[in-house]
């Protein structure tokens, strides 16, 4: 936690109210989100019980598991809930517009530029929690592999036709949402929590309620420490919380006083109805089955209509907030992450694996370092009080330019190589020869550090950004006056060494893929079946 972020919470703590951590907003927001707000069982892990689903705060589809145990009830819920999702999902797949990308050219292995399409916007999922998002990524791993009755008419449990094809859009949404400052999924939570800081502590945080009793709490309330206690342990007269958790689990209360004696009584009403014989008999049944799940649904739909009221408040509060500049490029690269995995699902390739490959987990792991870095170097640039952090922490400095000596370059075509003095009062951390980078024209221009003159001045030599030319194109050295903020960390960061083709990969990452005697590489194994495949 930085210096900045400590200082927030205390002055949170004092004051009673959340202090802002940001100046702009570091995320995209779609203009039409749709929201997810899950819900699972106490009893079996990951079980669904139900759902608020849609992109109308006024309007939400509720889907609802009156017996988690039912298979079939589950099957149908996952019916239900790709209907709802992926009509969104495809609204976006066929606006799209000419772009450029770079590939490998098979033969030559060299980079070359090939004319693509780019959908225009792309499709964003939003959820109350962290543990919302950990949830999606379950229900993909368990809906992807599904084998419908027309792929396998042997297959046991026929899953409804579109549950798989869900299960590889959540599952890409679920990767997605590791990639740091990417957009197409998002948490409330994490969402507030990057751009505000609470007198409470991370875990705290992750209950949107409280949250957002810290951030925007009601007109006339007390300190948000006694506000976000209310909304965290608050119950009414019967016993139940006012504002229940933000999903995907319940509340222990609910599940006890209310939800268990419910769905006793949905499965003695079916057992009646099960047990009925004639006609009146069996419509008298029936109309006490269907009077138990109408009671399983209102009290689902209270559980999670607060959490769903509060995910739609925490978009408004975001959304006063301006978007950083290069929020939208970062947004660009969802886009195109969302037209790649449209391409595969039309070319019909098979669906993600339950373990990546050696070569492509280290390609993973390579990019989210890559974009973790890019996204700290972008904060920073579009946000002071996120640059005043990186200022504290001796990684950047602000100056202003006292002295501009020109000097060139040795050897046959010299290059400028212009001597900057500055004068800072921050404390960068420079020994000798680092280099510092600074924005021209939303580009970036590296100066290299010579020496210390005393007095807070430093000697930079600039060594790139002044065109090709013998002199300096115009306004790319600095001038006498000018007030510059120089970074220690590069603005647009580099990705790691090229890795090897799967069928080089070494032995210490599990060796190249298995080959027949005649060359011709064997289909992989099947991954071993884990217990988050089912549900």
């Amino acid at each position: 936690m930085s210096l900045i972020h400590t200082l927030a919470r205390l002055e949170a703590t004092r004051s009673g109210r959340a202090q802002p951590l940001a100046t702009v907003r570091h995320r995209h927001l779609s203009e039409r989100p749709m929201v997810v707000v899950p819900l699972t069982t106490a009893g079996e892990a990951g079980a669904p019980l139900g759902a608020l689903v849609g992109t109308d705060r006024d309007s939400p589809r509720l889907l609802v598991v009156p017996q988690p145990r039912d298979r079939d009830l589950r099957f149908a819920f996952l019916a239900e809930l790709a209907e709802a999702v992926l009509p969104y999902l495809d609204s976006y797949a066929d606006d799209v517009e000419p772009a450029e990308r770079n590939e490998t050219d098979p033969e030559t292995k060299k980079r070359v530029k090939v004319e693509v399409e780019l959908c225009r916007d792309a499709p964003q999922i939003v959820v109350p929690s962290r543990a919302g998002i950990a949830y999606v990524r379950l229900l993909g791993r368990s809906m992807r592999f599904r084998r419908t009755a027309e792929q396998d008419p042997d297959t046991p449990y026929p899953a409804p036709p579109h549950i798989p094809l869900l299960g590889r859009w959540l599952t890409h949404y679920g990767e997605r949402a590791r990639v740091p400052g990417a957009s197409l999924l998002l948490s409330a939570t994490d969402l507030l929590a990057r751009h505000w800081a609470t007198g409470q502590s991370n875990l705290e945080d992750q209950h949107l309620g409280a949250l957002l009793a810290w951030i925007d709490p009601p007109v006339g309330a007390e300190s948000g420490a006694e506000a976000a206690l209310r909304a965290e342990s608050g119950r009414d007269a019967a016993g139940q919380l006012v504002c229940p958790p933000a999903g995907p689990a319940t509340d222990p209360a609910f599940d006890n006083a209310l939800l268990a004696p419910a769905i006793d009584a949905y499965d003695l009403a079916r057992q009646r109805l099960a047990a009925a014989e004639d006609g009146e008999t069996a419509d008298e049944r029936f109309g006490e089955l269907t009077a138990a799940e109408r009671r399983i649904r209102e009290l689902l739909a209270a559980q999670m209509r607060p959490t769903w009221d509060a995910v739609w408040q925490a978009l408004d509060v975001m959304r006063k907030l301006p978007e950083g500049v290069r929020a939208g490029e970062r947004w660009t690269r969802d886009r195109w992450s969302y037209t790649s995995h449209r391409d595969r699902v039309r070319a019909g390739e098979p669906p993600q694996p339950r373990q990546d490959s050696a070569v492509g987990a280290a390609q993973k792991l390579a990019s989210r370092e890559t974009e973790q870095a890019r996204l700290e170097a972008q904060e920073a640039l579009d946000d002071p009080l996120v640059m005043a952090t990186r200022r504290l922490a001796g990684e950047a400095f602000v100056s202003e330019v006292v002295d501009v000596e020109m000097a060139w370059s040795e050897g046959k075509r010299p290059s400028p190589r212009p001597l900057v003095t500055v004068t800072t009062d921050d404390l960068p951390q420079l020994g000798g020869g680092e280099k510092v980078h600074r924005s021209v024209d939303g580009k970036s221009q590296s100066a290299e550090f010579v020496e210390r003159v005393g007095g807070g001045r430093l000697v930079l030599r600039v060594v790139n950004g002044m065109g090709r030319s013998k002199e300096p194109a115009p306004g790319s050295v600095p001038e006498v006056g000018d007030r510059i903020c120089w970074t220690l960390f590069e603005h647009e960061p580099r990705g790691g060494a090229q890795l090897p083709d799967p069928e080089e990969t070494p032995w210490t990452h599990g060796g190249p893929p298995d080959a027949a005697p005649d060359g011709v590489l064997l289909p992989e194994r099947p991954d071993p079946v884990t217990p988050e495949d089912l549900l």
